[in-house]
């Protein structure tokens, strides 16, 4: 068995457990927890965004805002 076998194995094993487990993912991406680590985490990444590119700080809020929308409940 060589080492793409393996690879590929860990990859079926992890679609296996995904898709036995996906609504607690689910409920867990949409948890108040999840929201406050992502919340932290992009506005993290938007203020370096923003000093590397301070003339985008517009677009830069909007992507971080499309981004909060899909993990987290508010």
């Amino acid at each position: 068995m060589g080492i793409e076998d393996n690879v590929g194995n860990a990859v079926n094993k992890g679609k296996d457990l995904y898709e036995q487990n996906k609504d607690k993912i689910a409920e867990a991406v949409k948890s108040e927890q999840a929201e406050d680590i992502s919340d932290k985490v992009l506005d993290g990444v938007a203020d370096f965004a923003k000093k590397i590119a301070p003339g985008a700080a517009d677009k830069i809020d909007e992507i971080r805002d499309t981004a909060d929308k899909a993990v987290g409940n508010e």
